[in-house]
């Protein structure tokens, strides 16, 4: 399988399992698995850039980004697949360079024209039948790190490993 130059992902119900949680005074709250910083992490030593789309707008999405150095982001975005097409005019790539994972209606565009498209498996079947990868863990269990390992394969992965280890040479904790 030829690389991705991009791997873009929804947010709820991938890196989430989808739930949202409040408190008693109205603050909310998402549950993210540290796993899929493994995910976005393997990208970065093979070069392939990450973004965010997600229908939703806070600060707690902003947040993670942050925390993993994901500087493509667009928040609050109803038509996915128009953002899509734009980052590939400002990236210079083709719809086919890109890989998506998603899990929900507002994904389906997007899925049906990227080159590699992935959804966690408690998505639903009208979303799963437009997924060339319909992975084994559910949202918020670590599936995005799941879909980057199934794209990039093992010898990429122990390409990554081997990167990450050399730039540890020197480091002392």
């Amino acid at each position: 399988m030829i690389l991705p130059k991009l791997i873009l992902t929804d947010i709820d119900g991938v890196w989430t399992d989808g739930g949202m949680y409040y408190d008693n005074t109205g603050n909310e709250f998402k549950k993210f698995n540290t796993s899929d910083s493994a995910g976005v992490l393997f990208c970065r030593l093979l070069n392939i850039s990450v973004g965010i789309i997600t229908g939703e707008k806070n600060n707690i999405v902003q947040n993670r980004a942050n925390k993993l150095g994901i500087d493509i982001l667009f928040m609050g975005i109803k038509n996915k697949l128009q953002i899509v097409e734009e980052l590939c005019v400002k990236l210079n790539i083709s719809i086919k360079e890109i890989a998506y994972i998603g899990d929900d209606i507002n994904d389906i565009q997007v899925l049906k024209k990227v080159g590699i498209s992935g959804c966690p498996s408690d998505a639903p079947n009208y979303v799963k039948k437009h997924c060339n990868l319909i992975l084994d863990k559910q949202g918020g269990e670590g599936v995005f790190r799941e879909f980057v390992e199934k794209i990039i394969g093992e010898n990429n992965i122990e390409i990554a490993l081997n990167s990450y280890f050399d730039s540890l040479e020197g480091f002392k904790q």
